[in-house]
């Protein structure tokens, strides 16, 4: 045990963890030349495509130093702030990390976000200087920076350039000579925690573990303690970049086990392993649950499908513990799941995700996140509203409650005024102002929830050209002047469009949304009114001129009345198409709603 190292690479996006986890991986020998290639622990597309982590990925590493043998376990973990859990769970698993940062970007917001955790988890830290090699890179300064963080001293940070290759003996060194052997005992009953979990189709799940006391053997009937049930172990053994069977794996060791499971449900990330026969007493110390921040309505295209989406979801929050969803009912759109997400663009991965692995087309609703309402009569219970239309009726409400938010934003001082004027149009309160250096400041804000979940980072990214590094945690709800935005088409309301939105902004919203409908939603038989309305009160509106037949065409010569006619009973026909008609709402006018400010 004394010769095993587990640890993780945290860092913010696009500061070269993927390319550093690649390069040791070739100075381990872990992988031969054939298998080599650019970003090899990402093997989604999409990974690949957008060029971003989204899973975290465990791989074991052998590596001789001083003539003795090491056994390295690896965990590459995501740098978008919508990942976090991934990074929480990988922290569990390890007693060590690799912290990243940046010779030419130096320490962003997901960098401090993440170190926090691993301190939390009492991690030992080892500061890499990545990128040292561009020549936009400034060492010295982004050094001083990592030793006024850290507390540590200028020796402990190790310049490295995951391109050429540069520093990476000195990591391995460190990895080996820093970080604490697993603690543990071989002879206590089993004790593992899962992180993390996989769906094969031809195997069932396969779960993802770290042992922390006794040994898991092949055949050995072992028990869950979340869901108290008992299985056989079929296969177990470590991960390479292909699985490895193993006989057993000792304490102290990370591996992947396949006991046969096909439910999906059957298995829970955070859970604890242990021997049916001598079981453990307690629960290995995992992670909190998981707090999703986004809601919103997943719906499959055609209704008939909806045990099918079922049956993809689980399989997916397999794989993406984050995801988080109860079925809900629409009456635009049927059946479907009110699902949480982390952020906007764990919700783009999900449906992409689900579109790709598992031929899964979706309709989403617009994003919203979840309310606390009070009533006047019974002013201390608190009605959770997760989606707009369970808001109690206007005259009997006393009082909404929005989530808020501490958002940390760092960026070059030149962006300061530009962000500043973004956050307060968001509703934002500046808490304060410090400079890191007389180049970078830290902005605090407290902001609701509500108003980062559509289009504020992509915003935040073009007011600063791209700067701007934005990290944030919940701080609580707090009362506020709320409204709920019905969508009326042909008199009908739409349940799937309602949101709710500050009572200052509800107007100006409210009009965007009916141009933005007018301009995708096709033409008819018939006039379609689009109105905004709150409670009783419409507040805007929008028309879609009718395709009008020429039904006079036919008629030339004689009296004008023989016109008028035809007219008369066109318009008596229009009257009862509108009566009747049913008007379809094009995916993309869901998604427009949050481009508003396109």
């Amino acid at each position: 045990m004394k010769n095993i190292r587990n640890f993780c690479i945290i860092a913010h996006i696009d500061h070269g963890k993927s390319t550093l986890a690649d390069r040791l991986l070739d100075a381990t020998g872990s992988v031969t030349s054939r298998e080599k290639q650019e970003q090899l622990l990402d093997n989604m597309d999409l990974e690949r495509e957008r060029g971003i982590t989204i899973k975290s990925h465990a791989i074991q590493m052998e590596y001789i130093y001083k003539g003795e043998n090491y056994i390295l376990n690896l965990i590459d973990t995501p740098g978008h702030v919508d990942f976090s859990y991934e990074v929480s769970r990988s922290i569990a698993a390890c007693e060590g990390a690799l912290l990243i940062v940046d010779a030419a970007q130096s320490i962003q917001a997901q960098t401090i976000s993440n170190l926090y955790l691993a301190l939390e988890n009492d991690l030992e830290i080892i500061p890499v200087l990545n990128k040292v090699d561009l020549p936009s890179a400034n060492p010295e300064e982004v050094t001083d920076d990592i030793v006024e963080l850290l507390g540590c001293n200028y020796e402990d940070v190790i310049p490295a350039s995951a391109k050429t290759g540069q520093g990476i003996d000195e990591i391995l060194a460190a990895i080996i000579e820093r970080i604490p052997a697993p603690k543990g005992s071989e002879d206590a009953p089993l004790q593992a925690l899962v992180f993390d979990s996989v769906y094969n189709p031809f195997r069932g799940v396969e779960t993802i573990f770290r042992v922390v006391n006794g040994t898991i053997k092949k055949g050995q009937k072992i028990k869950f303690l979340a869901t108290g049930k008992d299985y056989f172990v079929d296969e177990v053994g470590t991960l390479k970049l292909t699985q490895v069977p193993k006989k057993e794996i000792k304490a102290g060791d990370v591996g992947y086990l396949i006991t046969g499971i096909k439910e999906a449900k059957e298995v829970k990330v955070g859970d604890t392993i242990t021997d049916a026969a001598n079981p453990t007493t307690n629960a290995v110390a995992g992670f909190e649950d998981v707090k999703p921040m986004v809601f919103a309505g997943i719906y499959p295209v055609d209704t008939e499908d909806y045990e099918d989406l079922r049956t993809s979801m689980e399989k997916l929050q397999l794989n993406d513990a984050s995801l988080v969803f109860v079925p809900e009912s629409s009456a635009a759109l049927g059946f479907g799941f009110r699902c949480g997400f982390l952020g906007m663009l764990h919700l783009e991965i999900i449906q992409e995700r689900l579109e790709r692995e598992f031929d899964m087309p979706v309709i989403t609703t617009v994003p919203n996140v979840s309310y606390h309402a009070f009533k006047t009569k019974n002013k201390d219970q608190v009605i959770i509203v997760n989606n707009p239309t369970d808001l109690p009726d206007p005259s009997s409400l006393d009082r909404v409650e929005e989530p808020y938010i501490k958002a940390t934003i760092i960026t070059k001082s030149d962006y300061v005024g530009n962000i500043m004027s973004l956050c307060i149009e968001k509703r934002g309160v500046i808490t304060n102002q410090s400079y890191l250096t007389p180049e970078r400041v830290e902005l605090s804000f407290d902001m609701p929830l509500a108003e980062i979940v559509f289009d504020f980072y992509d915003r935040l990214k073009t007011v600063s050209k791209g700067y701007a590094s934005f990290d944030y945690s919940p701080i609580g709800m707090r009362a506020s002047k709320l409204v709920r935005v019905d969508i009326l088409l042909n008199a009908q309301p739409v349940d799937a469009l309602s949101s709710l939105i500050h009572a200052d902004n509800a107007h100006n919203i409210g009009k965007k949304m009916c141009e933005k409908l007018k301009e995708l939603i096709p033409r008819q038989q018939f006039d379609i009114p689009i109105q905004a309305a709150i409670g009783a009160k419409i507040i805007s509106r929008e028309t879609i001129k009718a395709l009008r037949k020429d039904v006079t065409a036919k008629c030339y010569g004689g009296d004008i009345s023989r016109k008028r006619k035809l007219l008369e009973k066109q318009k008596k026909g229009k009257k009862r198409m509108r009566q009747v008609g049913n008007v379809e709402i094009p995916q993309q006018a869901f998604m427009a709603v949050l481009k508003l400010n396109d």
